[in-house]
């Protein structure tokens, strides 16, 4: 469980208890239980088993993939994949390769619907990348129409391991893996993923 799913389950418990002082109407301190046990919900933890094999790349979230395609940038070909998380998902997100931390880019921006392929360009993100030792992997946080605050707890320099948490986004929203140009995809569009679990591609390692 996310801390942040307490606190709003404190706060909404406490309403809850005000309103049955104040009216004594169940009906009414009904809707502040309800979205309690929403938030404890939403703000869900699940332990994942990460796979182990080399040079394999995880889904950094839960959702569905609605892109898996090649992007032409100034470094070269990327194959970038997009996972689209809603409201019902898990919305902790995690690492998709083990490294070095060697960008933490933090974009202010709009919040457009996260399946409007203008988001990656206009909406509030994140940008963090990988050195995986022979390769880079990079992966973007991206607000969506409801998210209003990413999370990010990585900075520069960390060692990371694949699969391991690293912020969340709360409420729907998207992240957008950018793998190499020689990565073999696992997974095609409209397949369901799960963060840290789920392998997205797989890149030859000696």
């Amino acid at each position: 469980m996310v801390r942040d799913g307490y606190f709003y389950a404190l706060g909404l418990g406490a309403v809850a208890v005000l309103v049955w002082k104040l009216t004594h109407v169940s009906v009414l301190v009904a809707l502040p239980i309800l979205l309690a046990l929403f938030f404890l919900w939403f703000f869900r933890d699940p332990n994942r088993i990460i796979p182990s094999g080399p040079g394999q790349i995880v889904s950094p979230g839960d959702g569905v993939v609605t892109e898996a395609e090649w992007i032409e940038m100034p470094t070269g070909s990327r194959l970038r994949v997009s996972i689209f998380l809603n409201v019902f998902n898990v919305h902790v997100n995690r690492v998709p390769v083990g490294g070095t931390v060697k960008v933490v880019e933090y974009r202010k921006g709009a919040f457009m619907n996260a399946m409007n392929p203008e988001s990656v360009l206009n909406n509030e993100q994140t940008l963090i990348t990988i050195d995986a030792g022979g390769y880079e992997v990079s992966f973007k946080q991206i607000a969506g129409l409801l998210a209003r605050r990413i999370v990010c707890n990585l900075k520069v320099g960390d060692v990371v391991t694949r699969g391991q948490r690293m912020g969340l986004i709360k409420f729907g929203s998207r992240v957008d893996v950018l793998l190499p140009a020689d990565a073999e995809l696992k997974v095609k569009k409209g397949a369901r993923v799960s963060g840290g679990s789920t392998v997205l591609a797989e890149i030859a390692v000696d």
